[in-house]
C-alpha cells in the first residue's frame, strides 16, 4: 500500500467499557491516561496513520463483542501537535479536576 502524508488519529479506551487498538495501518507514538477527579477513566493513544487499515474495538459487555472499523471513519489530524492539542482540549472543562498523564505505549 502507498504511504500517506503524515496524519495522526486518537484512539480511546475506557476503563471497564471498551478497548480500542490498532491492528493494521497505524503506528502508536504516544499514550496518555485520562484522570477525572483523581480516578483513571480512559487511555488515549495517538497513532500515526501509515496507510488505510483497521482499528479493533472490543466491547467489554457479556459476552464481549469485537468490531474492526476501517481507519477512514476516524478523525485525522495533520500533525502530531494538532492531535496533542485535541487531547488537551478534551482534558479541559471549566474548573473540573481533569488531567492527562503520559504513560507507556500499550
Amino acid at each position: 500500500m502507498r504511504r500517506r502524508p503524515d496524519m495522526y488519529l486518537i484512539l480511546t479506551s475506557k476503563e471497564g467499557e471498551f478497548i480500542t487498538e490498532p491492528i493494521d495501518g497505524l503506528r502508536p507514538v504516544e499514550a496518555y491516561d485520562y484522570f477525572f477527579y483523581g480516578r483513571k477513566k480512559a487511555k488515549f493513544v495517538i497513532a500515526e496513520y501509515v496507510h488505510e487499515g483497521k482499528v479493533r474495538v472490543t466491547d467489554n459487555a457479556v459476552p464481549p463483542s469485537i468490531n474492526e472499523i476501517p481507519t477512514k471513519f476516524f478523525e485525522k489530524f495533520g500533525t502530531l501537535e494538532k492531535a496533542r492539542e485535541e487531547l488537551r482540549h478534551l482534558a479541559k472543562f471549566g474548573s473540573m479536576d481533569i488531567t492527562l498523564e503520559p504513560c507507556p505505549l500499550p
